[in-house]
């Protein structure tokens, strides 16, 4: 088996994680971001490190892409009678998760050593690691002011045009040494078709994370990205309205541009393929395959054509 680490965020890093899953299980790791991480009703509430984490336990919602399959919502309907805002509203089993995870970190356990927790609780195979154990939080500047991340993303249905993105306390935070570690023993890396700039971004931007993807290329370990964009628009989500207010190319093109200076290879979906000539001028190699994942079987085909490019 091939060891891989997998830089994801989203349901697009979830489904490609749950791909590989079905390839690797023990042998694949997942870097999640947690950014998107805020808290709710005195809880904190990890949005990636979740959808991913449901996915691979197989108890994710496919319908909503987001929380878990099935569930009830008796606790948030109570919320709201008490007053409490409704705009983003916990399940019932989900927000057991919520609970556990903060009464740990209340009581000093680090954000890894708790995501561990969770995941051998819904029997994972695979790892899935936080970007970093201190708390960083993506703000989106629109031309209302600046915006906490959920607060654009749910509470503002992604409707304000973004100008300026930060990562409020990213300069603070560090790698951890279990990320550190898996990127040492990786022999290869993938970044998952998620939004370039707020689910990969923050990771990339966490001190000390580069620095271990670099140290990995320099023993011969390939960095693959797969493209978000499909046809100049973004499966799921705003990267690609996204890409445009912040002046990047929304294509294909501008997402291998973002990624250029820390990958080798570059994944493309065959209605993109007259950007492989182009993405290949970046020093890049250009690999032209079907990228959607649009049922079960065509995650793990997907996730079957990354792990067998040769080279």
């Amino acid at each position: 088996m091939t060891r891989v680490v997998l830089l994801a965020g989203g349901v697009g890093g979830a489904k490609l994680a749950h791909g590989l899953q079905a390839h690797l299980s023990g042998d694949l790791t997942v870097v999640v971001n947690t950014a998107d991480d805020f808290e709710r009703h005195g809880l904190l509430v990890c949005p990636d490190h979740d959808t991913v984490m449901y996915t691979l336990a197989g108890i994710d919602n496919r319908d909503w892409g987001w929380g878990i399959a099935g569930e009830t919502f008796a606790a948030a309907e109570m919320l709201a009678r008490y007053g409490e805002e409704t705009w983003f509203r916990l399940g019932d089993r989900d927000l057991a998760t919520h609970v556990v995870r903060t009464m740990r970190l209340r009581d000093g356990e680090r954000l890894t050593s708790v995501a561990r927790h969770l995941q051998r609780g819904l029997g994972l195979g695979p790892t899935i690691l936080p970007m970093s154990d201190e708390p960083v939080r993506t703000e989106v500047r629109t031309d209302e002011g600046w915006l906490e991340f959920q607060d654009y993303f749910v509470r503002r249905h992604q409707e304000p045009t973004v100008r300026d993105v930060a990562f409020r306390g990213v300069a603070d935070a560090r790698v951890t040494d279990e990320v550190v570690d898996a990127f040492a023993r990786a022999e290869a890396i993938i970044v998952a078709p998620s939004n370039p700039i707020v689910s990969i971004g923050p990771i990339v931007a966490v001190p000390g994370l580069l620095d271990a993807i670099h140290a990995a290329r320099g023993r011969g370990v390939p960095v693959t990205a797969v493209s978000g964009i499909v046809g100049g628009r973004a499966l799921k989500g705003p990267a690609d309205r996204m890409l445009a207010s912040l002046g990047h190319d929304v294509s294909a093109l501008g997402v291998a541009r973002v990624y250029a200076s820390w990958i080798d290879r570059f994944v493309l979906d065959k209605v993109d393929a007259d950007l492989a000539a182009p993405i290949s001028a970046l020093g890049l190699r250009a690999i032209v395959t079907d990228t959607i994942m649009a049922d079960d079987a065509g995650r793990a085909r997907l996730a079957g054509e990354l792990l067998s490019i040769p080279g």
